[in-house]
């Protein structure tokens, strides 16, 4: 029974430029191509960036500047969990009799997980809430700004170079009679007498040429390294108060190996994203742009459109006798679905992993349409599908439970079936048609996906 809940025991193939099997509930349906969609064959795009502390939305050219992180949330140095606002009564000195103090309030960062606040790495406090906290300054902040506009500007002359060259594979012959007609003689004639050509990025090769060049030092080696403090190792390890590595590498620009160096990093920016096919380049999810819905304006994961086949429960299996299994199969569209199972052909190229044989049912099963007031609704009367009881154990609502018979042919390793599972779909993003009746059908097509199944080990 706990192989009902195991996903990654059924998986389904993905026709795409690598053939993964995956879960179905991590793949996508395309409506429109009819095929099952992974994260790796379908494009992914940015549609907006915001904080998941705050929530702030930002376009997309302003988290690019901000580097992908907020501006006022902030991360804890020490576990990552967010830092909150503290508010708290100091002492300060009277304005007008410095001898008389009064209190005033202060604000500091702190962590509610593991107790850290601004004030263990010398931060000064606050006197607003909201407002821009010390940050350390990196002594090679010049060097890496330099090296990053120099290798910007050597980018960029790579790209007119590419486009240099793409100008000079194109004729530069025009009939006369085709350039007079249209005005196209002096335009000609501007190019021959050494007109600057305008490149794709907008600026013309001679200014690009023209660019003052930058030049940078390269890095020298140190020749004497600082040696080390004598009772480096002799004195004892207070753990902490060492950085761990996770902790320096979510600074790399610091690498702080104390743990009075740990400073409060801004959070990172979440994104949500489109999902889209490749093939037809139609959507196959959509979020919501505001950043505090969850819904999807479009969503075609597969397991509302393909039928799911899971393990309900697996005998002893015993090389080269016979076991029966008994699988569940469920419908997720709403009308009737007809599924016949298939067994691959000897030379199928997609079946690579089977260890045994399968005795699928002969004949075909008819799953009802799911109805989300089915099993609340204690007047409606089951439907008769005039089962086999020798191939259906039994009929809940879109669910059906069904036996196959496996045949080990390995006397090591792990059980493996393979099968088609071909079923009709109605096609909704088809155009409707209309019968002579006068009737209005959906388009229903039939399609095949291939399923593999991992069973466990053999018996002892």
């Amino acid at each position: 029974m706990a192989s009902l809940l195991q996903l990654e025991r059924v998986v389904y193939l993905v026709h795409g430029d690598k053939k993964l099997r995956l879960p179905l509930s991590q793949l996508y349906f395309c409506r429109y191509c009819h095929e099952l969609r992974s994260l790796e064959c379908v494009s992914h795009e940015v549609d907006s960036h915001y904080c998941p502390s705050c929530l702030e939305n930002m376009p997309s050219a302003e988290a690019k500047l901000k580097k992908n992180r907020c501006a006022n949330c902030f991360d804890c140095p020490c576990c990552m969990h967010t830092l909150s606002t503290r508010a708290t009564n100091i002492p300060a000195p009277l304005p007008d009799d410095p001898a008389k103090t009064t209190m005033k309030k202060a604000y500091y960062l702190a962590c509610g997980f593991c107790r850290w606040t601004s004030r263990d790495v010398g931060m000064a406090d606050k006197s607003v809430a909201s407002g821009g906290w010390q940050e350390p300054e990196n002594p090679h902040t010049q060097r890496i700004n330099k090296l990053l506009e120099y290798y910007h500007q050597l980018a960029q002359r790579e790209k007119i170079e590419r486009d240099r060259k793409k100008l000079v594979r194109r004729r530069n012959y025009m009939p006369l009679a085709f350039s007079d007609k249209y005005g196209l003689g002096t335009r000609l004639q501007r190019q021959r007498s050494g007109a600057p050509i305008i490149t794709l990025a907008g600026s013309t090769l001679k200014e690009a040429e023209d660019q003052k060049e930058i030049k940078i030092e390269p890095a020298q080696p140190l020749e004497e390294v600082e040696p080390l403090p004598e009772d480096y190792y002799t004195r004892a390890l207070n753990l902490p108060e060492v950085t761990t590595l996770h902790q320096r590498l979510l600074q790399p620009d610091f690498q702080p190996i104390s743990a009075s160096q740990l400073y409060p990093k801004h959070k990172h920016l979440l994104i949500k994203r489109s999902l889209r096919c490749r093939k037809c380049e139609h959507n196959l999810s959509k979020p919501e742009f505001n950043p505090t819905s969850i819904k999807f304006k479009i969503q075609l994961v597969a397991v509302n459109y393909v039928p799911e086949v899971r393990i309900l429960s697996i005998p002893n299996m015993r090389f080269m006798k016979e076991s029966q299994v008994l699988l569940t199969l469920t419908n997720p569209v709403e009308n009737l679905t007809h599924v016949t199972l298939l067994p691959c052909e000897e030379a199928d190229p997609d079946d690579v992993h089977s260890t045994a044989k399968v005795v699928l049912p002969s004949k075909e099963i008819v799953l009802a349409g799911k109805d989300a007031a089915a099993e609340y609704d204690e007047l409606a009367e089951p439907q008769d599908f005039h089962d086999d009881p020798d191939v259906v154990a039994f009929r809940k609502s879109n669910k059906v439970g069904f036996f196959i018979k496996v045949i080990p042919q390995e006397e090591m390793g792990n059980v493996n079936i393979s099968f088609k599972l071909r079923y009709d779909f109605k096609n909704l993003a088809a155009p409707i048609r209309q019968s002579e009746e006068g009737e209005q059908s959906a388009e229903v097509i039939w399609l095949t996906q291939h399923v593999d199944l991992s069973l466990g080990p053999l018996a002892a």
